[in-house]
């Protein structure tokens, strides 16, 4: 990897094992991305399309696969697969490993988009971090990348943070919530969405408002960037006011 090693940042996750003759199948069933694709990102979803958690998928062998995901969700995500697992012959179980993101990286590890460059996730490599929490986090929201408790809980709809552009696959079988996201796309349309913001200072929580109404809220900031849901019909070129100070905030890229 040569000098790309100077860019590691620490990517806290938890981990899950779904192994056994069903392992592929009984994932094609649950996740909403197709699994024989991976990597892949993924979610699990309750029936009503409400995010239960974020993955990503790694086959590690035709019926071994690890699942990343969040902190605090790997027993969500156990419990979840336990209970539906039903009579296939697969085994749900935590597994202890540590994460680290190298930026620039596009060859060994899994590939992510998160950070805006080419980026690559490494499972237990002996490397250790070179970049602060801060850099990592005002990287996520430069490339408007959606993050568990903070942009993506059970409230938000996939669509609504670009997740039925990473995160399902529109081609494969049937898994919890397919049809809720499958007919938003077809015949519906979201009130709101996942956007990057230039501020002057902001908060997660603050309230952005724009000719007198509220039109959306801070969810992740940073050194004059910011991550925000926004209504769909506020203009690209809107000014919008953010926090009980009226500091600005504008809308970056489309």
């Amino acid at each position: 990897m040569g000098t790309v090693t100077s860019r590691v940042a620490a990517r806290p996750r938890e981990f899950v094992r779904v192994a056994g003759p069903d392992a592929e199948d009984f994932l094609q069933r649950m996740v909403s991305n197709d699994v024989t694709a991976a990597p892949c990102e993924a979610l699990l979803l309750t029936p009503k399309a409400r995010v239960i958690a974020p993955v990503v998928v790694v086959r590690r062998e035709p019926d071994d696969f690890l699942l990343l995901t969040e902190p605090g969700l790997g027993d969500p995500v156990r419990e979840t697969l336990m209970r539906a697992r039903f009579a296939a012959k697969v085994e749900v179980e935590l597994e202890d490993h540590r994460s680290v993101v190298v930026l620039g990286e596009n060859g060994d590890g899994i590939p992510t988009a998160d950070y805006g460059e080419p980026a690559a996730e490494l499972i237990d490599a002996e490397l250790e971090p070179t970049l602060a929490e801060v850099e990592l986090e005002r990287l996520r929201i430069e490339a408007g990348t959606p993050t568990w408790g903070k942009e993506i809980d059970d409230s938000i709809l996939p669509a609504e943070a670009g997740l039925d552009e990473t995160h399902v696959s529109f081609t494969k079988g049937c898994y919890p919530g397919q049809e809720p996201i499958a007919r938003l796309r077809n015949r519906g349309k979201v009130n709101r969405r996942l956007r990057v913001l230039d501020v002057e200072s902001a908060e997660a929580g603050d309230e952005l408002r724009y000719d007198g109404k509220t039109v959306g809220r801070v969810t992740s900031a940073v050194d004059g960037r910011a991550l925000a849901f926004v209504r769909v019909e506020v203009p690209d070129d809107a000014t919008m006011e953010v926090g009980i100070d009226k500091k600005t905030a504008r809308l970056v890229g489309p």
